[in-house]
């Protein structure tokens, strides 16, 4: 395959195009342009699946089952596909939520669609299926599909704005070539993800295992929180630590300073499971003394009060005297339990149904400081503890490299997109 830089260009509504390429609206390169039912189906057990935006990611296999899996009735699915009938080689493009994420079609099987979908049946003499997914997903037309779409707070993309839409089109043999270049990072990014999900299901194993079962035991007893090795204690969290307290509560955006002055502020959006997000919000140094009890020290375990509840991470020592807005702060008792056995432990399964049984919130989950002083902690022997947290942190970081891995892999195929899809790099074709 032969590449080489385009310099013969033209203008275009959407920019400076090769000359030899055309621009066209999606509506004559389509046969039919549509949507889903607008009508909320009843829902079965099994049946024909019926799917939402939720359910398609873009250059997977499939569709994504994983979390908002429906099913309709045979009988409401003939009614729906004579209106709306998807067909493998199809495009479905959501029109709410990420606006514009577009899936080509590669599956046999009969399903549904809400109205959040769009469905595009494709003339064939004029467009690669595979090229015009590439191209709907290219960040640039995406978002002209989202300014183009009405609304304020919630913008829904019409069939009318999908058929004006325009793309620029190289010819049906130059479209394949490009499919196949980012057809092969598409394959590569897929592969990274499919070890990620098999190491994260390794993980959620192993984590049922060795924080129920223990390593090496054969007799077990029932307390509490479920079966644990006989030798366990269970104690309750304000016992095995030195201190479970809370972060500032009142507001602190008067005090927000630049990062050369400042004491880096963590707030909830930076707390993952095992992971602390770099924050860019920091305070005044005399705001952080004057809350020294929310002072943050290396090890410290941070866990999510609100939402998401009993999500937690470490402290890593660089952010040792920093400080954080409304999380829960532990300190453990080192000659008891090891933070990371604890943090590993609240994320968990386990934990996590725990935790959830002093929900005290309504509407949105809320874990009150009280309640959480009490919750009972499996105590293993210190050495067990430590070894259960080295296994399952090792798994993390695996997990952890490949997701960066897969970061970098999207950001070369940014990259090749860019100039790919635009023309500035041209695939020579015979």
């Amino acid at each position: 395959m032969i590449f080489y830089k385009e310099t013969d260009f033209k203008e275009t509504p959407v920019g400076k195009i090769p000359k030899d390429w055309e621009l066209k609206r999606l509506g004559d390169v389509c046969a039919k342009i549509t949507d889903g039912t607008h009508k909320t189906p009843k829902y079965v057990d099994k049946g024909i699946p019926f799917l939402s935006t939720q359910n398609i990611v873009p250059f997977r296999k499939g569709f994504d089952f994983s979390e908002y899996e429906k099913y309709i009735t045979r009988e409401e699915h003939e009614e729906l596909i004579k209106r709306c009938k998807p067909e493998k080689g199809d495009i479905l493009v959501s029109k709410c939520g990420t606006i514009g994420r577009a899936k080509l079609i590669d599956v046999n099987y009969e399903f549904s669609i809400f109205v959040g979908l769009a469905l595009l049946k494709l003339k064939k003499d004029l467009v690669i299926g595979e090229f015009l997914e590439q191209m709907l997903n290219y960040d640039p037309c995406r978002l002209r599909m989202e300014v183009s779409s009405p609304g304020s707070t919630r913008k829904t993309l019409t069939i009318h704005a999908i058929e004006r839409l325009q793309i620029p089109f190289p010819s049906l043999e130059e479209q394949r070539a490009i499919v196949g270049v980012l057809g092969v990072v598409d394959s590569v990014i897929a592969k990274t993800g499919e070890v990620i999900a098999k190491t994260e299901r390794l993980k959620k194993g192993l984590m049922q295992t060795l924080l129920t079962r223990g390593i090496g035991h054969k007799e077990y007893k029932q307390t509490p929180i479920g079966t644990i090795p006989k030798t366990w204690e269970v104690k309750r969290l304000e016992e095995a630590s030195i201190e479970v307290t809370i972060g500032v509560v009142n507001p602190a955006t008067p005090y927000y300073t630049s990062a050369n002055d400042g004491v880096p502020y963590f707030r909830s959006q930076n707390v993952r499971e095992n992971r602390l997000e770099p924050t860019n919000v920091y305070v005044k140094r005399e705001f952080n003394e004057r809350h020294p009890r929310s002072i943050l020290k290396e090890n410290d375990i941070l866990t999510l009060q609100t939402g998401f509840i009993g999500v937690s991470c470490l402290v890593p020592k660089e952010y040792e005297g920093a400080n954080c807005h409304s999380l829960l702060i532990t300190r453990t008792n080192p000659k008891v339990l090891n933070p990371q056995f604890l943090c590993q432990f609240l994320n968990s399964a386990v934990g996590k149904k725990i935790i959830y049984r002093h929900n005290s919130g309504w509407g949105r989950a809320h874990l009150l400081l009280e309640d959480f002083r009490k919750i009972p902690i499996p105590i293993p022997p210190l050495q067990e503890q430590q070894t259960i947290a080295e296994i399952l942190s090792t798994i993390d970081k695996k997990i952890e490299y490949e997701k960066k891995e897969k970061t970098r892999l999207e950001r070369i195929k940014q990259g090749l997109m860019d100039l790919l899809l635009t023309g500035k790099i041209r695939v020579k074709v015979d």
